[in-house]
């Protein structure tokens, strides 16, 4: 993206459409601030404001985007874990998120996304289990629950 070079007026209006448009996290923002041409004790001093008006919540962000990822892209704690690491949030924000993951509702889509994706893999049942079990562990589901959910998809077909 190129650099706008607009003032921190103008900028603070933008940034606070784009934190209020969607919750954001914190190098989302900064980089978005940056690419406006800001400098580093402006973008410092916006971001601050942003928090302290509540535009920007590091934890409202992580549990809204574990949510979001679990219920839409049915992804596991893994692999959720793992984007929010890479967006730099604290430990405990990681750990508030995947706490907010309801542990029936985590259960029941590891199920249905096995039944739905097993009728269609190909070859013999070794073939099928190893199948299976990489898409699962690809969708960042654990291990341990993954071998249990193939186990049980098997007997039943």
């Amino acid at each position: 993206m190129e650099k706008l070079n607009i003032g921190v007026d103008a900028a603070r209006k933008k940034i606070q459409h784009y934190c209020a448009y969607q919750e954001r996290c914190h190098s989302e923002v900064k980089g978005r601030l940056y690419d406006m041409g800001l400098r580093t004790s402006e973008v410092e001093d916006l971001l601050s404001e942003l928090i302290r008006e509540n535009f920007l919540n590091e934890e409202r962000f992580a549990i809204a985007f574990a949510g979001g990822k679990f219920r839409m892209k049915q992804w596991g704690r893994i692999k959720i874990k793992h984007e929010l690491k890479t967006r730099n949030l604290s430990e405990y924000c990681i750990r508030k998120a995947l706490h907010s993951i309801n542990d029936e509702d985590y259960g029941l889509t590891l199920e249905n996304l096995s039944a739905k994706k097993a009728p269609t893999i190909k070859g013999n049942i070794f073939k099928k289990r190893a199948a299976l079990t990489r898409y699962l562990l690809q969708k960042g589901y654990e291990a341990d629950l993954v071998r249990e959910v193939v186990k049980n998809t098997f007997v039943k077909n």
